[in-house]
């Protein structure tokens, strides 16, 4: 396969065909992104399972630090990145720790979903319809997001891992694992495969809408199949999945074609078994797909875009502090983000640490919640995506005074 060089010129050209068929599909409002834009491109990457925050990001000194490894004999991390004189970091994110030390990621403790489940599914709806406690939200809050924003580029959203309910009833969501998975085309039928495919799905219902936006957006990104993609700065991309689709979002972003938010999937989190042995085991490996992928990503874009760029890190909940008798942990509640990006104050652990004394935590088992989830990603969407309705992206939830995470633009 030839190696070309993309560039935006060559991909607005290569979209002419698809703008005109948008037209006649009744979707308007229509525009290339503006190479001004002051705000940022959002990338949500969501640990499902559950992540250990108690392992990812330990205390290292200290009464909690003896709390901890009593509760913990087992599965207990030693040799810890040091984050501040009370926390560490596991030493299987050390390609984390020098964007930590430039001062480009961000650490926040005792962060979570503060509702009373210890269920995976209700969790992760809770969290990505962003109303904690029902699950009846016709729109996820990322959609709310966009819609209030009146975002109107070729390429708005990108899911790389099927439809998340944070992009619920986002319509113009382009679902892409692989630039290649675009490739559906024979090359001597296109124009017919297409003009049937269209007349099959020229109707009013939600899937015929959405049959017409996958053959809307086969004709934008099915450019990029002849193409080699080169990541920059030397960043280099392992093969897990993780990294695959974090290199699928930096080829997007190069595009200048409007990406807002990119929702990103890793699975795996859910250590009930085995979780470690000392520093290895099996949430170092998760730990180092998570820190290469992240890291690699930055890399590739830190050559125009990381100034305009948000990465947010979250899970559904934390594990419980007392491992349990398979050498693992089991659902517990309080949990850490990370967020990275050239708008963050980075080099710091922000929120209100509750301790780990059994007085201390939640239902005398669990790291407490002393910040809301929507508390940072409020923040983040005011200072960095232009936001001014944080009521209707999280409806019934008051934002208490900023943590001072992030910038203003």
């Amino acid at each position: 396969m030839p190696t070309l060089k993309l560039t935006r010129r060559n991909f607005l050209q290569g979209c002419s065909s698809a703008i005109a068929a948008m037209a006649g599909a009744r979707l308007t409002n229509v525009a290339f992104a503006q190479q001004d834009d002051p705000t940022d491109t959002l990338i949500v990457v969501f640990l499902r399972g559950g992540w250990d925050a108690l392992n990812v990001v330990p205390p290292m000194d200290g009464d909690d630090r003896g709390f901890y490894e009593k509760a913990r004999p087992d599965i207990k991390i030693s040799d810890l990145l040091p984050l501040s004189d009370q926390f560490g970091m596991h030493p299987a994110l050390a390609p984390l720790h020098g964007l930590y030390q430039d001062g480009r990621m961000a650490v926040i403790h005792a962060v979570g979903l503060n509702y009373d489940t210890r269920s995976h599914f209700d969790a992760q709806e809770f969290i990505e319809l962003g109303t904690p406690g029902s699950k009846g939200t016709t729109s996820g809050w990322i959609t709310r997001h966009l819609q209030g924003s009146g975002v109107s580029s070729i390429l708005p959203a990108l899911s790389t891992s099927g439809a998340p309910s944070s992009l619920l009833n986002f319509v113009p969501t382009v679902n892409l694992n692989d630039p290649a998975d675009f490739s559906q085309w024979d090359n001597g039928l296109a124009g017919s495969q297409q003009a049937a495919l269209r007349q099959m799905y020229n109707g009013e219902t939600l899937l015929h809408r959405a049959g017409l936006r996958t053959l809307e957006s086969m004709s934008i990104v099915s450019p990029l199949v002849e193409q080699e993609y080169q990541p920059s700065n030397g960043a280099s991309y392992n093969d897990d999945e993780l990294s695959l689709q974090l290199k699928t979002v930096a080829r997007m972003i190069k595009l200048d074609a409007g990406l807002r938010v990119a929702t990103v999937d890793y699975g795996g989190w859910d250590t009930h078994e085995y979780e470690t042995d000392g520093n290895g085991g099996y949430i170092a490996d998760l730990l180092g797909n998570l820190a290469s992928g992240l890291s690699n990503f930055y890399l590739d874009l830190d050559s125009g875009y990381t100034d305009r760029l948000s990465v947010v890190v979250i899970s559904e909940f934390g594990r419980r502090l007392v491992q349990n008798e398979d050498y693992g942990t089991d659902h517990g509640h309080g949990s850490v983000m990370f967020t990275l990006g050239g708008g963050v104050n980075g080099g710091q652990v922000y929120g209100a640490w509750p301790g780990l004394h059994n007085d201390q935590l939640y239902d005398h088992a669990d790291l407490a919640i002393t910040t809301d989830y929507r508390q940072v990603l409020s923040e983040l969407l005011t200072r960095r995506m232009g936001e001014t309705n944080i009521s209707n992206v999280f409806p019934g939830f008051s934002p208490t005074p900023d943590l001072g995470i992030f910038r203003t633009i």
